[in-house]
C-alpha cells in the first residue's frame, strides 16, 4: 500500500499566504459573515477562498450552517500553524528592516467609519509624512465600524486603529486626534418633529436605534438606560435611515447630518442634555507585530498633531 501524499509538498505561494490570511480572520471575527467588512470581500468570495485553501490543504478545516462557525480538529491546527507562520514572517521583515535601513512591508490601517469627515487634516498630513519616509511600505486602509477597529487590532488583523474607544484597553497604547459632536436626532413623519414643547420623560414612549454608546452599561446619560431601543444599527449610514424613517430616534454624529444635507429633515434633542462628544484615538497593541512601521506612522501622527 503507497503512502498518502503529503497535502502541501510543494513550497508555499503568495496564493496560499493570502488564503491562510482569509482564513485566519475568519476564524478571529468568527463566520464568514463576520469577516465581510475587515476582509473587504463579499461572503462568496470568502466562501470560496476557503474552499480553495481547504483543496489545496487536502482538509476540511470548517463547518458553518445553522449551528454556527464551528473549527473542524484540522481547522484549529491550521489556524495555530497561521498564527506561527504569520508572525515569523512579520519577524523576517523586521530583520530585513533594520539590515537595510529602511522600511519594507506594509501597514495596515482601520479607520472608523465617516472618520475623515470631523477632521481630517491630522490623518491626512500623517499619511503625506510616512509616505515620504517609507516609499516602500504598501499602506492598506479598510473602514469599519468603531467596535470592529477595535476587534481588529485586537486579532492582529490591522496594524494601527482609529476609532472611539467605549471602554479602557489596557493591552493599546493610545493617542489622542479629535472629537465629533453626538447629538440626539429625530426626522420628519415622527410626532416629536413639529412638536415644541417636550420632555425628557415622553422620550421613554418611543421607539430608539440602538448604536455602540446605547449598548447597556455605555450610555453617556443615565436617562438613556430608560430608553426603548427596538432597533439595532450600528453602522451610521444604516441608523441614519431608520431615523429618517420617522419611526426611530436616534444618535448620529452631528457633522454627518450635515455633510449629507439632512439638516431640514432631522433636528436634534435636548442638546444641552445628551449632547456629548466622542473623542477618536489611534491605538495599536502595546505588544503587537510590525512595530518598526507603526512606530514611524505614530511618530508621523504625533508631529501632525503638534503642528
Amino acid at each position: 500500500m503507497g503512502k498518502k501524499k503529503a497535502a502541501l509538498s510543494r513550497q508555499l505561494a503568495d496564493i496560499d499566504i493570502r488564503l491562510l490570511n482569509v482564513f485566519k480572520a475568519v476564524v478571529d471575527f468568527g463566520g464568514f459573515s463576520a469577516a465581510e467588512i475587515p476582509l473587504n470581500l463579499a461572503n462568496s468570495t470568502i466562501s470560496n477562498y476557503i474552499a480553495d485553501l481547504e483543496n489545496r490543504l487536502d482538509m476540511h478545516l470548517c463547518d458553518r450552517g445553522r449551528a454556527g462557525f464551528k473549527l473542524t480538529e484540522h481547522g484549529l491546527v491550521v489556524y495555530n500553524a497561521t498564527v506561527e507562520l504569520m508572525a515569523a514572517l512579520e519577524q523576517f521583515r523586521a530583520t530585513i528592516n533594520q539590515s537595510h535601513h529602511r522600511l519594507l512591508g506594509y501597514l495596515h490601517i482601520a479607520f472608523a467609519e465617516h472618520m475623515l469627515s470631523v477632521h481630517d487634516s491630522c490623518m491626512i498630513t500623517a499619511l503625506q509624512a510616512f509616505t515620504e519616509m517609507a516609499p516602500d511600505v504598501e499602506v492598506k486602509i479598510s473602514t469599519m465600524s468603531s467596535d470592529e477597529v477595535t476587534t481588529a487590532v485586537q486579532n492582529k488583523n490591522v496594524d494601527i486603529g482609529v476609532t472611539v474607544l467605549s471602554e479602557r484597553f489596557n493591552e493599546f497604547e493610545s493617542l489622542a486626534l479629535f472629537s465629533e459632536e453626538m447629538l440626539v436626532y429625530c426626522a420628519q413623519g415622527h410626532p416629536l418633529f413639529n412638536q415644541e414643547e417636550i420632555s425628557p420623560q415622553e422620550l421613554q414612549h418611543y421607539h430608539f436605534v440602538e448604536s455602540p454608546r446605547l449598548m447597556r452599561g455605555r450610555e453617556p446619560h443615565s436617562d438613556m438606560e430608560l430608553w426603548n431601543k427596538t432597533a439595532i444599527a450600528h453602522h451610521q449610514e444604516a441608523r441614519a435611515t431608520l431615523i429618517l424613517s420617522g419611526a426611530y430616534l436616534g444618535i448620529l454624529p452631528k457633522h454627518i447630518v450635515s455633510n449629507w444635507g439632512l439638516n431640514n429633515k432631522m433636528k436634534p434633542l435636548f442638546i444641552e442634555r445628551y449632547g456629548y462628544q466622542n473623542p477618536f484615538k489611534a491605538v495599536r497593541l502595546k505588544k503587537g507585530t510590525n512595530e518598526l512601521i507603526t512606530d514611524v506612522f505614530f511618530q508621523c501622527l504625533k508631529s501632525a498633531i503638534s503642528r
